[in-house]
């Protein structure tokens, strides 16, 4: 017995009777409604310097528990973190509001396994904005999503911790903490709560989903290009240090994105000083040979697909091959034809322009210029020797008059063996 399966609802097209069905309430109230809450608020809260200061410090703490706590510990393994610390980037990244670390441990796991394809959770293949917050607005099928192995997650005490009160992560971190900061210093409870709580992590998100969005759109791919993701250091600004994300999903494991110590990446120097105080332990780089070859193997890709385009004269393979003879015979009769290193040249159109004058390439025509043209006469550049593959038409038989002598030497001697 067959059974008609309901169709999910991310199946169905919008309407204006269904669009409500569509929208994932619980994302868009933290990430669309309580932020416009809060810029509505704004015009209407004195911003003091003491809560500036503090919303942007505590913009620096959340992201770094996205980055890397999230992204760089939990989703990655890049590193090892002590239980403090852990404990810090759990607290730290629940004031980010995104979601606890399993839920976006695993999207994200998700979307390397399966970048840019149908299983890719936020593939920027489905548009530039559907990567930047729209899967989160929007219900997805779970049977269409990716699926990978988080098992170490769930038998990480901090992980599930976190996990199970997501909820008052939310409303401690995100809210109540940064607000009781400014009110119980500075007596600014209003400020604290719409510019270093609603506003920070409004900003904290958007930068964040830029590292979905804008990372896989703008930039350049110096490791491989078979993917979208991008290295640029406008999205590095704006991630804490995400932006080369080429690197990133080319050598995952490794603690850095940036790899050049001229590259911002201020998640790598938090991670390296948290070595240097006994937090961490354990950080994982990939060889430096490693990344060079992938360098390499990227410029030579990008060469040989330029090499392509340009004229680089009829293949040899393809040209005919002809007897010395036959050579002499068609320059004898008219044609300019010079033959070096074994290949026919048609200089017809080219007598005029040669830089050393007409004499010298005339003078070559019907013979085999090869000890002149390397050296005997003059010893031509890269650029005469590219320009002269684009006149060749033929292959000489035996590679050349000195052949061409030998195999005659041998049949005279023949001849003389026979009469003797």
């Amino acid at each position: 017995m067959t059974t008609n399966r309901k169709p999910h609802i991310s199946e169905q097209p919008i309407t204006l009777g269904n669009w409500h069905h569509h929208v994932n309430w619980i994302n868009t109230t933290l990430i669309v409604i309580v932020p416009i809450l809060g810029c509505v608020a704004a015009p209407f809260t004195t911003l003091r310097l003491a809560t500036a200061v503090w919303a942007i410090l505590y913009y620096f703490w959340t992201g770094l528990g996205i980055t890397a706590g999230y992204h760089r510990l939990w989703s990655h393994r890049c590193y090892e973190a002590t239980l403090p610390l852990k404990i810090f980037l759990a607290c730290a990244g629940g004031g980010a509001v995104q979601g606890s670390i399993r839920w976006w441990s695993s999207k994200h796991r998700a979307h390397h396994r399966w970048t840019d394809t149908v299983k890719d959770p936020y593939s920027v293949r489905k548009g530039i904005w559907y990567s930047h917050f729209m899967w989160m607005v929007l219900k997805q099928d779970p049977k269409s999503q990716g699926r990978t192995d988080i098992s170490d997650l769930n038998e990480d005490p901090v992980v599930v911790w976190q996990h199970r009160n997501y909820g008052l992560f939310i409303l401690v971190f995100g809210l109540l903490f940064p607000m009781s900061v400014a009110g119980l210093g500075w007596g600014d409870w209003m400020g604290g709560l719409v510019y270093a709580g609603i506003l920070r992590f409004l900003v904290v998100q958007q930068a964040t989903f830029c590292v979905n969005s804008l990372a896989h759109w703008l930039g350049e791919q110096p490791f491989d290009d078979r993917n979208s993701p991008r290295d640029h250091v406008v999205t590095a600004l704006v991630t804490l240090g995400e932006g080369y994300h080429n690197f990133h999903h080319e050598f995952p494991s490794d603690y850095r994105n940036a790899i050049e110590w001229w590259q911002y990446d201020p998640t790598k120097w938090s991670i390296w000083v948290w070595k240097q105080l006994g937090l961490a332990s354990n950080l994982k780089k990939f060889r430096a040979n490693e990344i060079e070859k992938g360098r390499v193997q990227q410029l030579q890709k990008k060469v040989d697909q330029k090499r392509a385009k340009l004229d680089w004269g009829t293949p040899l393979k393809q040209l005919p091959v002809v007897e010395w003879d036959d050579f002499l015979a068609d320059a004898a009769n008219g044609k300019a034809l010079v033959a070096i290193a074994g290949v026919v040249h048609d200089v017809t159109d080219f007598i005029k322009d040669h830089p050393g004058g007409k004499a010298l390439i005339s003078s070559a025509i019907g013979k085999d210029a090869t000890a002149s043209f390397n050296g005997g006469v003059y010893n031509h550049s890269n650029a005469a020797h590219n320009l002269l593959a684009t006149m060749r038409v033929a292959i000489i038989r035996g590679g050349g008059e000195v052949e061409i002598w030998r195999r005659r030497d041998g049949e005279k001697d023949m001849l003389v063996n026979q009469y003797r």
